[in-house]
């Protein structure tokens, strides 16, 4: 898979000591991960392959005539001895290597993505997202209190996902605030910075609900994680 381009050293430690800053007034633990992409989108080239691959039936159902005169350049004599059978195998000839074409011409991942819905980047990237969650945050902090932001490069989208005792006080609408202060930054080109904002909404956020208390203990690391 072609690897997009990742957040650079200085952004990344932006990232680490907002988490920091975050973190010293709320026992909550914030996560932060960052990807190149999301998913392979390989499926999205199958797709476009197979509608490319029914097109010439369509042309041959619209206009056969059309396809005879093409068949045509083949040669007289093999015009007069086309039946049906020479018809359908030329038929199946061009289909394979539309397939193909098609098919091969989208093996960058770059092009897939910007093929892909909108919706299906969407589902993916809070996919990969939820994921990441229950291998990095889901249960790993004693009262739940883990968070974690995701940042998926190529879709150039963000997704938060929070643990139990989070999630049942915090309204989801409530991470829009975050999700807010990443944006402007992420579609400057800005992604190091939008991070560290959205992080520091974060803080603000469950630090409402679970203000800083006095044996809290760093239980999750403040590093951001780039994947």
């Amino acid at each position: 898979m072609a690897r997009a381009t990742g957040l650079s050293d200085a952004e990344r430690d932006l990232v680490s000591a907002a988490v920091t800053r975050a973190e010293a007034g709320t026992d909550g633990e914030i996560v932060t991960i960052v990807s190149d992409v999301s998913d392979a989108y390989r499926d999205v080239a199958l797709h476009y392959a197979i509608a490319a691959m029914l097109l010439p039936v369509a042309l041959f159902a619209w206009q056969p005539e059309f396809v005879q005169r093409k068949i045509a350049w083949f040669g007289p004599a093999w015009t007069a001895q086309a039946g049906v059978a020479e018809l359908l195998l030329a038929l199946f000839v061009v289909q394979a290597l539309v397939f193909l074409v098609v098919r091969f011409a989208l093996e960058p991942v770059s092009f897939r993505l910007t093929l892909a819905p909108e919706a299906t980047k969407r589902r993916r990237v809070r996919r990969r997202a939820v994921q990441y969650f229950k291998v990095g945050a889901e249960r790993r902090t004693v009262n739940r209190v883990g968070v974690l932001l995701y940042m998926s490069l190529g879709e150039h989208m963000a997704e938060i996902v929070a643990d139990e005792a989070i999630h049942t006080r915090v309204p989801p609408e409530r991470w829009g605030e975050a999700m807010v202060a990443l944006v402007g930054h992420v579609r400057a080109g800005r992604g190091g910075e939008g991070m560290a904002a959205a992080v520091a909404a974060i803080g603000v956020i469950v630090s409402e609900h679970f203000p800083k208390s006095d044996d809290d203990v760093n239980e999750l690391p403040d590093r951001l994680i780039q994947l």
